[in-house]
């Protein structure tokens, strides 16, 4: 698996592709963008991010170079903390380590190329797949806020995780 940065001509077309319901887009995006996704409305989110929080967008390809995932990463240089967001893996390979493949990279490039001393990201706990991922990757909950989002007649909670940069350098 390799990272590149997210080139919105040639890979907007998969990400569109894998979200197909409402609920999981708004597990993936809270809704920072209306569903169905648009290139107009996703293009215009990743620009404000960028803006104003020098955010970063990036694709995980396999060898072949086939994306299969996505992630936006941003570093404050101040505190030397990492923050991943709007992490998501093509539908079709769910379960197969892609997503827990994608975030040990994107933790090596975090902790190797950004400085970052820490990386967090936060997760809805209802998203419970998810979660168990980071865990496995050895984020570990940091806190909890409760009743964060409403989608439609349930109220999620959101858990701040993170994970700190070991002494020795990140082997993932």
């Amino acid at each position: 698996m390799r990272l590149r940065p997210y080139i919105k001509n040639k890979d907007y077309k998969y990400i569109a592709g894998w979200i197909d319901n409402e609920r999981s887009h708004a597990l993936w995006c809270a809704n920072n963008f209306p569903y169905p996704i648009t290139a107009e409305t996703f293009h215009g989110f990743l620009e404000k991010t960028m803006e104003e929080w020098t955010v970063s967008a990036f694709v995980a390809t396999d060898d072949s170079g086939n994306v299969v995932g996505f992630f936006c990463y941003s570093v404050n240089t101040e505190s030397n903390e990492g923050f991943l967001a709007s992490v998501i893996v093509d539908n079709k390979l769910r379960g197969k380590g892609y997503g827990s493949e994608m975030i040990r990279l994107a933790l090596r490039y975090a902790f190797e190329m950004t400085g970052a001393k820490l990386v967090q990201l936060n997760v809805f706990t209802e998203n419970q797949d998810a979660k168990r991922c980071y865990e496995r990757i050895g984020f570990v909950a940091r806190s909890i806020v409760k009743d964060a989002f409403v989608y439609k007649d349930e109220v999620w909670s959101r858990c701040n995780m993170a994970v700190t940069k070991p002494n020795s350098g990140f082997v993932g």
